[in-house]
């Protein structure tokens, strides 16, 4: 069982940057996939970033690729996200997410994902 918690959100203007932290409960916490998703009014929630168990490997969805990094410490249980040259599309409620290593690769897809935090709000307005 882990139990996430996002902090960090805010209102920030285009071009700006951010870092979101993700503190997660629970021993296996270095056993698991962790993630970045987030959703927009009206939208569908969308993949962000991820990072393998050992922190070895990360992927980015495209729209994000080269802005954002997604990082853990693991002696801390704690996944990071930093977001650095922000656009006013970047808007959306922004998600952690904790995957059970039991898929190959890196998981991209919300159903891989067994954990869920309760999110917290980024804003980028001019």
């Amino acid at each position: 069982q882990v139990q996430l918690a996002e902090s960090g959100g805010g209102l920030l203007q285009p071009g700006a940057s951010l870092r979101l932290t993700c503190a997660a409960s629970g021993r296996a916490f270095s056993t698991y996939n962790m993630a970045w998703f987030r959703q927009a009014p009206g939208k569908d929630r969308e993949f962000v970033a991820a990072i393998m168990w050992s922190g070895g490997s990360t992927t980015y969805a495209d729209s994000v690729k080269g802005r954002f990094t997604i990082s853990r410490d693991n002696a801390k249980n704690t996944v990071y996200l930093q977001m650095n040259s922000l656009k006013l599309e970047d808007t959306a409620a922004y998600y952690c997410a904790a995957a059970a290593p039991a898929w190959a690769g890196i998981p991209t897809h919300d159903y891989q994902y067994d954990y869920w935090g309760q999110g917290t709000q980024v804003t980028v307005s001019s």
